[in-house]
């Protein structure tokens, strides 16, 4: 006879994202080096808005909504990660405004049940030319409400 694992706790906002912490992202201590939670985050978020369309590929002008900044990032560690494998992020937005944007995140077992670290950060989207706050644009601002947090 196996034992099931539980079932994965339903997200009732947002995206869950897998992620490989691998060997090379432990400190000497073996723990998840502090640097490498939002390196990991990031990665997570460019899969995310990979997936509707909007990358990078190395022309600021073509970039449109991937012209963006960080303003601000806040993050708590919770728990140590000490070993290697597979992790997802949890990715949502708490605010969308006109030119910015303050997303919040879990980084968390691969079934979101444990979380090891939160926070957020504040985005400013960039006219690439005057690299002065611009407006997101509506395709953005679509994908983007989908990910908006209820008011709790």
């Amino acid at each position: 006879m196996t034992a099931e694992a539980p079932p994965a706790p339903a997200l009732s906002y947002g995206r869950l994202i897998p992620v490989t912490v691998h060997f090379d992202d432990l400190d000497a201590l073996g723990l998840l080096h502090n640097a490498r939670y939002p390196l990991l985050v990031e990665r997570a978020w460019a899969e995310l808005w990979q997936a509707n369309g909007i990358a990078f590929d190395g022309d600021w002008v073509a970039a449109g909504d991937a012209c963006n900044a960080v303003k601000e990032l806040s993050l708590t560690y919770e728990a140590p990660v000490t070993r290697p494998g597979p992790y997802a992020v949890h990715l949502w937005l708490d605010r969308l405004g006109t030119t910015g944007l303050t997303y919040g995140f879990r980084f968390c077992s691969a079934d979101g049940a444990v979380t090891y670290a939160r926070g957020s950060r504040v985005l400013v989207r960039l006219d690439a030319t005057t690299l002065r706050p611009a407006p997101w644009s509506e395709g953005f601002r679509g994908a983007a409400r989908e990910l908006l947090r209820p008011d709790v």
